[in-house]
């Protein structure tokens, strides 16, 4: 995810939005962009020095939200078993790091999460009802949620390398399946979480509300760099000929972080901050 810009996927929908006739912007490909030619540490060539094997790992990472674009790297194949850990470790964990955001914050409540299975289990493992959860019991059940989805996938995932009889890495990539996964039974409980996520955190008017502002941030940014390049820093400029305009302040964007873009545009914007 080193290509994630400021602000996440609203970030990136932004940016895509603002490359369009400037072949886009997916984080994929700009993890990879990173590794391969911004990045220098070397002074006979660009990028980091990666086996072709972490670079098409990195290509291929994907959840059900993001699917990848593997130009160039077997695209035929499916992620070796690293990348396929890598990916269901970043979905295991975006998953339950949500709901852990949602609770603390007060946007999700213990109420509206009565019926979701996952939610019963740990509810009845620390026998634990209420309105109310404290900050304890709220990280015990969310470890124990993590707890659960791994150990799921280690067994399922056991019991399709026996099915499988692959014998080889490049078996592993030639299945029409991915072989790390959860069970049957956990794809239908994380899709009733998931479901109720994105119904009543995604789509909360809160977040909604900073997906706007972030995206409205990113746009001033762009449109500000490009009306008038003088203003991005000396260096940047230094690349514009080399990468073109567009790419060059698209790819300061994708470097920052939130509170840099956030004190960035009121540096621009804002009369009353300094530049």
């Amino acid at each position: 995810d080193l290509g994630h810009p400021a602000f996440g996927h609203s970030g990136e929908v932004a940016l895509n939005r603002l490359m369009k006739d400037h072949n886009g912007f997916d984080h994929n490909k700009q993890s990879v962009r990173i590794v391969t030619k911004l990045e220098e540490r070397y002074p006979d060539f660009p990028g980091l020095n990666l086996t072709w094997e972490v670079r098409e790992g990195m290509v291929k990472h994907e959840s059900e939200y993001d699917i990848s674009d593997a130009s160039g790297y077997d695209p035929d194949l499916r992620g070796n078993m690293e990348t396929q850990i890598a990916n269901m470790a970043d979905e295991l964990a975006y998953t339950a790091h949500d709901l852990d955001d949602g609770l603390r914050s007060g946007m999700i409540t213990p109420s509206q999460l009565e019926g979701i299975e996952l939610w019963e289990i740990l509810s009845e493992t620390y026998n634990w009802h209420g309105t109310i959860l404290d900050d304890i019991s709220r990280h015990r059940m969310i470890r124990h949620l993590v707890g659960i989805e791994v150990s799921d996938v280690i067994r399922a995932t056991d019991m399709r390398i026996k099915d499988s009889d692959v014998d080889s890495p490049i078996a592993v990539q030639k299945l029409p399946h991915n072989l790390l996964g959860h069970s049957e039974d956990m794809i239908r409980r994380n899709r009733e979480l998931k479901d109720f996520l994105y119904t009543k955190l995604y789509r909360h008017y809160r977040v909604v509300r900073m997906a706007v502002k972030a995206e409205r941030i990113i746009s001033d940014l762009f449109q500000a760099y490009i009306d008038e390049p003088a203003i991005l820093p000396a260096h940047i400029q230094s690349l514009i000929e080399e990468r073109g305009l567009e790419r060059t302040a698209c790819d300061y964007i994708a470097g920052m972080t939130d509170r840099y873009a956030v004190d960035e545009h009121r540096k621009l914007f804002d009369p009353f901050v300094k530049p």
